[in-house]
């Protein structure tokens, strides 16, 4: 019989163990999801408890304190929220005291029967490390779409892999996953591109929008729906492109939510914003992805991918 979706999360992402204590924390809004990885947990873990919020209003806002305190007191903790819980220090407070953790923002029922979860995380994992150890050993990017190109330096950042696979204390990132992303150096970044895919702000794109990068800083954005992301034409800082990311899952689907989305195999997805969590140092009021389907990748004039198809791996 197929492993459900809400297996695959606790034994093969987090690798729950009988004698491990897990929380599952949810709000009103994911409620449902909430409840089904909890009726799974308490079949294999020591202690499984499930704590609902009332959902966040946006991303990074911290849950209640006492939510926050019990956090520190588990060993597995898995987000289903509405809204990312990431970069909260109630996360970073957990993780430091040990607790391995999962973040699923906007996280759909659906995903768990077909898409990201039910991929094979040993495989992502492989290639994830593999991307990412080509990331940190590379000096440059090259992004060839539709006869546009747009280049950046890498030289001296390192690749970061997030493999969905988080099986040692302290190790945390989101779920479903799938991803190896890097800061290009701020200021580096020229070219124009085409994002086809989906856009944070928009969702899903219907027809591509067009950007233009000029010394790091977004310059030039066009396309339907393209005035919801005035945002990053605001200031110089919301506009630098903050992030390269590669996305290395198999069963990845277009769905409009990027959590999936910029996982996609063989897309390469673009960043503008904040990046100092990952080696970056710009600091924004954002951090808007835009994901590129069926992309060309050079890496220090290496081709990585061509056409949405690995060539190194």
């Amino acid at each position: 019989m197929e492993k459900s979706g809400y297996k695959i999360v606790l034994e093969d992402c987090m690798a729950v163990k009988e004698n491990d204590t897990v929380l599952i924390l949810t709000d009103d809004i994911k409620y449902n999801i909430g409840k089904k990885l909890f009726e799974e947990s308490r079949k294999i873990a020591k202690e499984s408890v499930l704590m609902v919020m009332e959902a966040r209003s946006v991303s990074g806002e911290e849950p209640p304190e006492a939510v926050a305190e019990s956090m520190k007191n588990f060993d597995v903790i898995i987000c289903p929220t509405a809204v990312s819980l990431t970069h909260t220090n109630a996360k970073k407070n957990a993780v430091e005291a040990g607790a391995r953790l999962a973040s699923m923002p906007g996280i759909t029922e659906d995903m768990f029967s077909e898409g990201a979860i039910t991929a094979d995380y040993k495989y992502i994992e492989e290639v994830t490390l593999r991307i990412t150890d080509l990331l940190s050993k590379s000096k440059t990017a090259k992004i060839v779409k539709d006869g546009y190109t747009l280049r950046m330096s890498l030289e001296g950042r390192k690749g970061i892999p997030s493999t969905g696979i988080y099986k040692n204390p302290g190790e945390a990132g989101n779920l479903p996953s799938g991803e190896a992303y890097i800061a290009p150096v701020e200021g580096t970044a020229n070219g124009e591109m085409i994002i086809d895919g989906s856009m944070v702000g928009i969702g899903k794109l219907d027809s591509p929008l067009y950007v233009k990068i000029v010394d790091g800083v977004l310059r030039d954005i066009k396309g339907e729906n393209s005035d919801k992301l005035q945002i990053l034409l605001e200031n110089d800082r919301n506009g630098t492109l903050a992030e390269l990311g590669i996305g290395t899952n198999t069963s990845a689907r277009l769905t409009g939510i990027i959590l999936e989305d910029e996982k996609i195999y063989g897309t390469v997805h673009i960043a503008f914003g904040t990046n100092t969590s990952f080696g970056g140092t710009n600091k924004a009021a954002c951090h808007l992805d835009g994901i590129i389907l069926n992309p060309t990748l050079y890496l220090d004039n290496e081709l990585v991918i061509k056409n949405g198809n690995f060539n190194l791996v």
